[in-house]
């Protein structure tokens, strides 16, 4: 009796598309020698990888995975930068809308007491100001401390201006600026005078204080508040 012999063995790596539009596995069909043939039925086939539709991870997940990730690999590279930024951030001292203790060159608050018995009658000595600007502490002639202090860097370009007391003026090096002992600019380049601070006594230390008043020097508005 005539019959074909089918092998059910499943290709997993391929699947058919039958005449009726059915996917239907691969079947190897293999002929019987001397047993009449029928036409056989054209199915065609298709490689495929072998992961079923419901294999494929939910898209959802998947965006929920790559949210973890992300957020994972933020966290270290913020932490990384952080101290990186803020190294180009200006340092500053404080010292905005209030006082700051004078520093001496030692870093020690300047005593008033013990700084007019080292400084004489019209001294002019640098001490570390607001924002860390060298300031200068003015004594006057009666040897008092002054309630102002000048800062010393110039209005041109920003040179720090030593005093000269042979010629009682401020007299930049670097550009030939001058200004008179309470550091109103007197001679160009430089074309503002210098700036004011307040020098206050607290609890005998003097405390410098930003001059947002009228400069005294110039009846005008202070140029640097």
């Amino acid at each position: 009796m005539a019959s074909t012999a089918l092998s059910t063995t499943v290709n997993p790596s391929k699947i058919c598309n039958g005449k009726n539009g059915a996917m239907v596995p691969t079947r190897a069909l293999k002929s019987v020698k001397g047993l009449g043939s029928k036409p056989s039925r054209s199915v065609a086939c298709q490689a495929t990888s072998g992961i079923l539709p419901e294999d494929v991870p939910d898209m959802e997940k998947r965006k929920l995975l790559n949210l973890l990730l992300l957020g994972a690999l933020s966290l270290p590279t913020v932490t990384m930068l952080g101290p990186y930024t803020y190294f180009f951030v200006p340092p500053g001292s404080g010292g905005g809308n209030t006082g700051i203790p004078a520093k001496d060159k030692l870093g020690n608050d300047v005593v008033v007491t013990d700084w007019l018995q080292t400084h004489g009658p019209n001294d002019r000595t640098l001490v570390q100001g607001l924002r860390g600007d060298p300031t200068y502490l003015v004594v006057e002639a009666d040897k008092t401390l002054a309630t102002y202090g000048v800062n010393a860097v110039c209005t041109h370009l920003g040179c720090v201006v030593p005093w000269n007391p042979n010629e009682n003026k401020f007299l930049c090096p670097c550009h030939g600026s001058q200004y008179n002992n309470q550091g109103r600019v007197v001679r160009g380049p430089a074309p503002l005078s210098l700036a004011l601070v307040h020098a206050d006594v607290d609890d005998g230390k003097v405390i410098l204080v930003p001059w947002v008043e009228t400069d005294f020097r110039t009846g005008e508005d202070p140029w640097w508040a």
